[in-house]
């Protein structure tokens, strides 16, 4: 997510940081590969002409100029200007009144709409909510059954009627299901197109003002850019949107679409998609989203799914080794398997502050986790224990055991060494990083 255009951000403004005077003429030639990097990220021209304006009014002001530290004002001027953009806090959703809560989530064909609304589902209920899925679109082939596939697998309740009822009829019907058997909040599925067009814009205007939602997110594949900035326009031409959903962030390389929308629009991200998975939807905060892209980290978040996930004997376990940096081949195998319940691991690390440019090539999937766990249990106590002992007739041998190459020996230890590595340096690196690692995993 924003990778490419954190790399470049990143860049721009290393130039500036611990510089202990700046003049206008180092502030402008920043700002001039800030520009550069936002619009081939593909953020609106405007978007940026009015963010390079504002960073630039702020950078060169007396405040900064004669600070101790100008580098590093200009940089927070960046992070508190790029927070505004992205949406300035989380937008949550609207619970008020009567219930149920009736969310709309409208959109293009192919943004992952139904997807979307399993996923809101799923953490609705996380939450403590008892959320009650409705099958309105009647047009896309096994788009009902879909949805109740869904609904099957997170034992959320689905309501459907078949393909040759109306739409708004199966969202009226729904509202009313919700409010019999005590459903507090109704997500309805509506249809889509491959492009806006006036039938459907009129349906969803109908079904909207029959159920009356309380929330009307749109669902955007953020992999689109600027096109979805421009059906997020058309949509709240007609629907007086209250938000957005981002999907397929975590392929988004640019970000484009997710630093234009707010402001072209005027309406929040509510929530991002960041994986398959039907728990990877995330509320969207835009001070962390800055903090991610520009290198600083997004602590909070890492904090709160590793207590999601790791139960706390093990989390104590776990913030033990890496605190010394003394652990195993079992116990790397151990934690890959713990850390993997927390999202891909390269991920979770570019999470850190400044640990982004060391992740490259250490990623572990799935595939990858069966195939290190048959490596390492082809090997001996001791190999296991002391890895350096494992040389080239060794290496043979465990490959020949594992049904693997003698290359993916290599590529395991390798991973093993940078990933001791990583957690050394660490827990060298002063008390406060110390510090936010033990609260990590034990908090």
């Amino acid at each position: 997510m924003f990778s490419n255009l954190a790399e470049k951000l990143q860049s721009a403004l290393d130039k500036l940081r611990g510089r202990g005077k700046l003049t206008e003429k180092d502030v402008d030639e920043a700002l001039r590969e800030v520009r550069l990097a936002l619009l081939e990220a593909d953020v609106n021209f405007r978007v940026v002409k009015d963010f390079i304006a504002r960073v630039r009014e702020r950078a060169v002001g007396e405040e900064v100029m004669k600070s101790l530290t100008p580098g590093q004002q200009v940089i927070k001027i960046v992070y508190e200007e790029l927070t505004a953009l992205l949406g300035g806090s989380q937008a949550k959703l609207q619970f008020s009144g009567r219930t149920p809560h009736v969310v709309m989530l409208v959109g293009l064909q192919g943004a992952g709409k139904t997807t979307t609304v399993a996923k809101l589902a799923a953490l609705l209920r996380r939450q403590g909510h008892r959320p009650l899925m409705v099958a309105a679109d009647v047009y896309r082939p096994a788009a009902i059954k879909q949805l109740q596939v869904l609904g099957q697998q997170l034992n959320v309740p689905v309501f459907a009627l078949t393909e040759k009822d109306d739409p708004v009829e199966i969202a009226k019907g729904g509202v009313a299901h919700a409010r019999a058997y005590g459903n507090d909040v109704v997500l309805i599925d509506t249809a889509g197109r491959l492009h806006v067009d006036a039938e459907m814009m009129d349906e969803l205007a109908r079904i909207a003002r029959e159920v009356e939602p309380k929330e009307t997110l749109l669902v955007l594949d953020a992999m689109t850019g600027q096109e979805a900035v421009n059906v997020a326009v058309k949509f709240n031409e007609r629907l007086n949107l209250t938000g957005f959903i981002m999907t397929k962030m975590d392929g988004d390389a640019r970000g484009g679409a997710a630093l234009s929308v707010k402001a072209v629009v005027g309406k929040p991200i509510k929530f991002v998609g960041v994986g398959e998975k039907l728990d990877a939807l995330e509320p969207f905060h835009p001070d962390r989203a800055a903090s991610r892209v520009l290198g600083m980290g997004d602590v909070l978040t890492l904090i709160e799914k590793a207590q999601a996930a790791i139960d706390e004997q093990t989390a104590q376990k776990m913030a033990e080794k890496l605190r010394t940096a003394d652990f195993t081949l079992e116990d790397f195998l151990e934690q890959m398997q713990q850390l993997r319940k927390m999202g891909p691991l390269d991920q979770l690390l570019g999470m850190l502050p400044g640990f982004g440019p060391q992740l490259k090539g250490l990623r572990v999937d799935e595939k990858q986790l069966v195939v290190m766990q048959a490596i390492i249990q082809s090997m001996t106590p001791e190999e296991r224990a002391n890895p350096s002992i494992i040389k080239g007739s060794r290496k043979r041998r465990i490959a020949a055991g594992s049904g693997t190459s003698v290359q993916d020996v290599n590529r395991l230890l390798k991973q093993f060494e940078q990933t001791k590595a990583l957690f050394k340096q660490l827990g060298g690196q002063g008390g406060r990083r110390r510090g936010m690692w033990a609260r990590l995993f034990q908090n």
